[in-house]
């Protein structure tokens, strides 16, 4: 038996220690996928990388994930589930709504462009239908009807999924650009402020004159003021209802 407490002896080869694999499982996959795309995105997961961070092939994780399509939809049920989703309360019904926009918003922006990989896509995972009975339970308790509540969900998820995409490729171009988020959108939105603002006033007398006003406001602002049109337009289906 050898004794650990003594050198080995120089004419010895050292014995060499093989670094400890982590186990693959299915949720240590998503956790690696998710961290690949919060910093590269969905186009640097693949499973042949997930599987480097294993020190392992891909065909090693198919005993767990099917292929991307299937790890994408597991990430997205893994976000989704991060939301928190108080007690609906009808009375409140628009605010609590706009609570959980923002909250979903904010969730699906830490990770890149994730949000498309939801398009074209009825969300079918457990997060997503807790989140949509949730939605359905609060505005049909209001007195939307089920219909107007069902395309209302749809229309909601779109337009946070589109705008947290869309921010996606904006911050694509900043990284890009070298410069910070701040930086860019001042000198991104001076330029387009300063054409428009420069266009033949007899042909584009709107656009020339409004140049500050349409070029103004950042994407939160943005956001919550879109938010705000879908909310307020879902009152005249209430009215109905009622």
């Amino acid at each position: 038996m050898a004794d650990d407490t003594l050198p080995t002896p120089p004419w010895r080869t050292p014995a060499k220690t093989r670094p400890v694999r982590p186990v693959l499982s299915q949720d240590g996959i998503v956790d690696v996928a998710l961290r690949i795309v919060a910093t590269d995105g969905v186009e640097g997961v693949s499973m042949r990388r997930v599987a480097q961070e294993f020190g392992t092939g891909p065909s090693s994780l198919y005993a767990h994930v099917a292929n991307k399509e299937e790890l994408l939809a597991l990430m997205l049920d893994r976000v989704s589930a991060g939301v928190e989703l108080p007690e609906p309360d009808p009375a409140r019904w628009k605010e609590q709504l706009r609570e959980l926009a923002f909250g979903l918003f904010h969730t699906l922006r830490r990770y890149n462009d994730l949000a498309g990989a939801s398009f074209a896509n009825v969300p079918t995972s457990h997060s997503a239908l807790r989140i949509s009975e949730w939605m359905m339970a609060l505005m049909t308790g209001a007195g939307l009807a089920p219909r107007t509540a069902g395309w209302a969900l749809d229309r909601l998820f779109l337009y946070i999924t589109a705008d947290v995409y869309e921010g996606s490729i904006y911050l694509t171009r900043v990284r890009r650009a070298g410069t910070t988020p701040d930086e860019f959108a001042k000198a991104y939105f001076g330029q387009l402020h300063d054409y428009m603002a420069s266009l033949p006033a007899d042909r584009f007398p709107m656009m020339s004159a409004h140049a500050g006003a349409m070029t103004e406001g950042d994407g939160d602002v943005r956001f919550a003021f879109g938010l705000d049109l879908i909310l307020d337009g879902l009152d005249r289906h209430l009215d109905s209802a009622g």
